[in-house]
C-alpha cells in the first residue's frame, strides 16, 4: 500500500482522541514527504551533476499521472457513524447514557432547532432519554446563539437559574449536568468554564458526535469541551429527530457554516467555514420527513408563497460596508424578479438600524426601501458589534445607542404601515390555512397559516367538513380549514372559518 493511503486511513483507527490524531498524522505525513523528496527532488549536490540528466529522464523517475489517478480512484470505505472503540481512559458502558435523563432547551434560530434536533438523534442512540421536566432532568444541555450580545445575555442569565437547581440538588440523586451547546460555546469557552464553575461540558457546532463522550467525563467530576471547527461536519449521516411530536412543519438543514464574511456577523466564526450537504441525504431526511409532502410538491405548486429576502439596509454605500455583495438596485431588481416569477408572493426581510458609519441620509433610504418593497414580515434589530467580525477590526461603531434605538422605533413603525397595507388586500378574500393549534393569546381562537406563510386567528367553531356532508367537525393541528378574511393588522389575519377541506379539494374554492 502506498505511504500515502495509510495516512488516509488513520483517523478511522485512532476513532476518539482528535488533538493525538492531528500530532500522529502530521508526524506521518512529515515521514511520507521526507522519504518521497529524496527521489521525487534532487538534494544540491545532485543538482550540481544535474547537468548529466536532462530533463525528460528526471521526469521519468517521478510519479506519473497514472499514479495519481491511481491513488485518487481507491475505493473508499464508508465512515461508519458508531463508536468502534472507546478512548482509553473510558469503558464502552460509561459511553452509554444508562437510561439518565436529558432536558434540551433551544435559543436562536432555525439552524439551533435542527442543531437541537442531531444533538439528540446522537443521545437518544447512546441511551439517554428525554424529558420535558426540568426538575426531574439529569442533564441539562443549553443550545446557544451568540448573533448578538442580548442573546448570549440571556443565556449568562439562564445559567445562573440552573446554578440554584444544581445547589439544591439532593445527594440521593445523580449530580446534575450542565451543557452549553453551539455558537456560544465555540465564542466564549474559556470564559464559560471559569465562571462560577457551573458549566460541566461544552460542545462547539461540529462537536455534537463527541457528545457522549463529554459527558462520560462530565461524570468523573472534570469539565469537558471539544470546540473544534470542522471542515467537513455536516452530520449528513444523522438523521434529526423532530423534537416537537405534534409540529405540523419541519426544517430541513442543507448547509452549514458561511462564507459571506458580512463585516457585523460572527457566525463565519463560531460555525466555521460554508460546506453543503451531499443532495443524497437531504432528500433522504426529506422522504422520512414527509412522503405525501414529497408527492404532492412532485405533483402540483403547492409550496408556500414565501420567500425570506434580507435587505439589512437600503443604502449601497451601507451595504458596501457590510460587504453585503450586491447595491440597492440590484436587490430592487431582485425583488420585481421575485414578484413577476411568483404572483402573490409574500415577502419577509432583516433590517439592522445604525451600522458603522451609517447616516442619516442611509437610514432615509432604508425606510424608502422598506415603503418601496412593502413586506408583509420583518425582522429589524439596533446594531450591536461582535467581536472577531470585521467591523471590529476596521470599522468604527460610531453610531450613538440613542441614535440607533431612534431609528429602529422608525423603521419599525414605517414597516408596520406598510405591512398592514400589504396583508389588508386579502381582506374580502377566502385563504387555505394550515391549522397549527391554539392562538397564544386567546383560548378560543385557533391559529394557522396562509400560503404566504402568515399567521391567521380565527374562533375555534364547528364547521363543514367537505369530505363528509352534513358532518360538523373542529378544527385540529394539521387540518387545513377555508377562512374569509375580514381584517387585517402588520402582523396578523383575521376571519372566520367555512370549512375544513384538503389540499386536492381547497382549489375549488381558492
Amino acid at each position: 500500500m502506498h505511504p500515502l493511503q495509510c495516512v488516509l486511513q488513520v483517523p478511522r483507527s485512532l476513532g476518539w482522541g482528535p488533538l493525538a490524531s492531528v500530532s500522529w498524522l502530521s508526524l506521518r505525513m512529515c515521514r511520507v514527504h521526507s522519504s518521497l523528496s529524496s527521489t521525487m527532488y534532487p538534494s544540491p549536490e545532485r543538482q550540481e551533476d544535474g547537468a548529466q540528466k536532462d530533463f525528460s529522464s528526471r521526469l521519468a523517475t517521478g510519479p506519473t499521472f497514472q499514479h495519481f489517478l491511481k491513488s485518487a480512484s481507491a475505493p473508499q470505505e464508508k465512515l461508519s457513524t458508531e463508536v468502534e472503540d472507546p478512548p482509553p481512559y473510558l469503558t464502552m458502558d460509561e459511553l452509554l447514557g444508562r437510561q439518565r435523563k436529558v432536558y434540551l432547551e433551544t435559543y436562536g434560530c432555525q439552524m439551533n432547532v435542527n442543531d437541537t434536533e442531531i444533538a439528540w438523534s446522537i443521545l437518544q442512540k447512546s441511551g439517554y432519554l428525554r424529558t420535558s421536566n426540568l426538575q426531574e432532568a439529569d442533564v441539562i444541555l443549553l443550545v446557544t446563539c451568540s448573533i448578538r450580545e442580548k442573546a448570549e445575555q440571556t443565556i449568562w442569565n439562564r445559567l445562573h437559574q440552573l446554578k440554584a437547581l444544581k445547589t439544591r440538588r439532593p445527594r440521593s440523586r445523580v449530580p446534575l449536568r450542565i451543557g452549553i451547546l453551539g455558537c456560544m460555546a465555540e465564542r466564549l469557552k474559556e470564559e464559560i468554564l471559569n465562571r462560577e464553575k457551573m458549566v460541566d461540558i461544552l460542545a462547539g457546532p461540529d462537536a455534537y458526535r463527541d457528545l457522549p463522550r463529554l459527558l462520560a467525563v462530565a461524570e468523573s467530576g472534570q469539565q469537558a469541551a471539544n470546540v473544534l471547527l470542522s471542515l467537513d461536519e455536516t452530520y449528513a449521516d444523522v438523521m434529526p429527530v423532530q423534537t416537537s411530536a405534534s409540529a405540523t412543519s419541519a426544517f430541513v438543514s442543507i448547509m452549514r457554516g458561511c462564507d459571506n464574511m458580512c463585516s457585523y456577523c460572527i457566525v463565519p466564526f463560531t460555525r466555521g467555514r460554508e460546506r453543503s450537504r451531499p443532495i443524497a441525504s437531504i432528500l433522504e431526511e426529506v422522504k422520512k420527513l414527509s412522503e405525501q409532502v414529497l408527492q404532492l410538491i412532485h405533483e402540483r405548486e403547492n409550496i408556500c408563497k414565501q420567500i425570506h429576502l434580507p435587505a439589512q439596509s437600503g443604502s449601497s454605500r451601507v451595504l458596501e460596508a457590510m460587504r453585503r455583495g450586491y447595491s440597492r438596485e440590484a436587490y430592487v431588481e431582485l425583488v420585481h424578479h421575485v414578484r413577476e416569477s411568483i404572483p402573490g408572493v409574500s415577502l419577509s426581510s432583516d433590517f439592522i438600524a445604525g451600522f458603522c458609519g451609517e447616516t442619516e441620509e442611509d437610514h432615509i433610504q432604508t425606510v424608502s426601501l422598506l415603503r418601496e418593497v412593502q413586506y408583509n414580515m420583518g425582522f429589524l434589530f439596533a446594531y450591536s458589534m461582535r467581536q472577531k467580525t470585521r467591523a471590529y477590526h476596521r470599522l468604527k461603531d460610531d453610531v450613538p445607542k440613542e441614535v440607533k434605538l431612534r431609528r429602529l422605533e422608525e423603521l419599525i413603525t414605517v414597516f408596520r404601515e406598510e405591512a398592514t397595507k400589504a396583508n389588508q388586500t386579502s381582506v374580502g378574500c377566502t385563504q387555505l390555512v394550515l391549522v397549527e393549534g391554539l392562538s397564544k393569546r386567546s383560548a378560543t381562537d385557533l391559529c394557522g397559516r396562509n400560503d404566504g406563510n402568515l399567521k391567521v386567528i380565527f374562533p375555534d367553531a364547528e364547521m363543514e367538513d367537505v369530505n363528509n356532508p352534513g358532518l360538523r367537525v373542529r378544527a385540529q393541528p394539521g387540518d387545513y380549514v377555508l377562512v374569509k378574511i375580514t381584517s387585517a393588522s402588520s402582523q396578523t389575519l383575521r376571519g372566520h372559518v367555512l370549512c375544513r377541506t384538503t389540499l386536492r379539494d381547497s382549489s375549488a374554492y381558492c
